[in-house]
């Protein structure tokens, strides 16, 4: 339980609580509201050896991937959906043995982190019954439900070491807002050891408490104020997904891990010393105004998937 008054610190200083090696849940889901800000430093810090678990991410995952990061994937499901397909970096990662693949299904990753939250060594789950998750996950277990005589499979608690989200407003005491759906960051901040958060504005308590709180503060470790820090996933209603920069990325992920690092790492990674500097970078404030017009009318959010 994390009770200081104020939690804020600079994002450099944010990423500093995930370690080489750790379980890390990320935040957010497919391109929507991920901490791609804190997931930049991190690559940045040259972290590596993380075991990613979630549900269904897109760029978020597929970026670690291609900086070298991860060791090992739990997710469900990595990809860019029916817009551009395929996670090129993942892929080429998974098949070149790079990371293990520990492919799970985003219900069965809901019960895991329920019986973590619960303080329960393990749940009982349908889902998976009759798939080959169980050979890509030997610590599953089956048993016969002594009410009902019924197969169950049974999977162990999940406890990731940090969870990394991107929420919408914050207090300096660590409590979030998130606007639109949580997706599964409620239950990463229950079940993680740390829990670390971006946030694009830090509010007075008072005016955070009338929003509603999403995530109490005493699961916060620590925050980060970064506006667009989900960039180029949306953060709604504040700014839309940006296609065209994921489109570049997208070719960039085409021409191989040396054509990634030249034409996407160096520029928007390495050679940026901070958000700030990739803001810039992307296209600056006439880049983020176009991102923040999606609302306006009906055209102007179709013109930004052109």
């Amino acid at each position: 339980m994390y009770t200081q008054d104020d939690k804020r610190c600079t994002l450099g200083d944010l990423v500093t609580h995930v370690q080489s090696g750790d379980c890390v849940a990320i935040g957010g889901g497919l391109s929507w509201r991920e901490p791609m800000a804190a997931i930049r430093e991190l690559i940045r810090q040259d972290i590596k050896g993380l075991k990613l678990v979630g549900s269904a991410h897109g760029i978020d995952v597929d970026l670690l991937c291609g900086a070298g990061v991860v060791a090992v994937s739990a997710e469900s499901y990595v990809g860019f959906e029916q817009d551009f397909g395929m996670a090129i970096n993942y892929r080429r990662a998974c098949e070149a043995g790079l990371v293990k693949v520990e492919d799970n299904c985003c219900y069965t990753l809901v019960q895991q982190l329920r019986a973590a939250i619960s303080g329960l060594p393990f749940m009982p789950i349908r889902s998976v019954q009759g798939t080959d998750f169980i050979q890509l996950h030997p610590e599953f277990k089956t048993m016969t439900c002594p009410f009902t005589g019924d197969q169950l499979v049974l999977v162990p608690a999940l406890k990731p070491d940090v969870a990394i989200l991107h929420a919408h407003y914050a207090d300096q005491h660590g409590n979030l807002h998130i606007e639109g759906p949580p997706v599964a960051d409620i239950l990463f901040a229950k079940a993680s050891a740390k829990v670390i958060v971006t946030v694009e504005e830090i509010i007075p308590h008072e005016e955070l408490a009338q929003k509603g709180v999403t995530i109490p503060y005493f699961y916060v470790t620590a925050i980060s104020e970064v506006p667009y820090g989900a960039h180029p996933t949306s953060c709604y209603p504040h700014y839309a997904y940006d296609r065209e920069h994921t489109a570049n990325y997208y070719q960039a992920a085409k021409h191989g891990a040396d054509g990634f690092r030249e034409n996407y790492l160096n520029p928007f990674i390495f050679g940026c010393k901070d958000n700030d500097t990739y803001i810039e970078a992307i296209g600056g404030k006439a880049k983020l105004a176009c991102l923040e017009q999606w609302e306006e009318s009906v055209e102007q959010w179709i013109q930004l998937y052109e």
